[in-house]
């Protein structure tokens, strides 16, 4: 039986920065970061592992909403 040569590869700080935006999402949201996790899409760069681009932009896009969203509703809390 022939063995195959697993190539390894390694997280990139940005994929590890984004592991831990999808965790304080997770958690200010009260969702589950393994859902959080499934949504995560990378690239391979050489032995890099690196966030897709277009993933990135949609993720930066609803992080946004949402913040807009809270800071809306903490505008409606202040004026009651």
């Amino acid at each position: 039986m022939k063995k195959y040569k697993v190539k390894s590869l390694k997280l990139s700080d940005p994929v590890i920065s984004q592991i831990a935006r999808l965790l304080q999402v997770a958690i200010l949201t009260g969702t589950d970061i393994v859902d959080n996790l499934r949504m995560l899409r990378l690239t391979v760069d050489g032995e890099l592992l690196n966030p897709d681009a277009e993933y990135s932009d949609h993720f930066d896009e609803n992080l946004n909403r949402l913040l807009e969203e809270a800071h809306n509703l903490s505008g409606e809390d202040n004026a009651r």
